[in-house]
């Protein structure tokens, strides 16, 4: 098993950590209602594509 030998700093540490951000969701318009969903499923309103 790996062990560390120096302590890691705190700037590299943040450097590892640039991805572990939230994205939001993409949103697309439904064509028949106009409500947002996710895309390449039914809308929860109004049930079309």
């Amino acid at each position: 098993m790996a062990v560390q030998q120096r302590r890691n700093s705190k700037t590299r540490k943040n450097k590892r950590r640039t991805h572990y951000k939230l994205m939001a969701p993409t949103m697309v318009k439904c064509p028949a209602c106009g409500e947002y969903k996710l895309p390449h499923r039914a809308c929860p309103k109004c049930g079309a594509k």
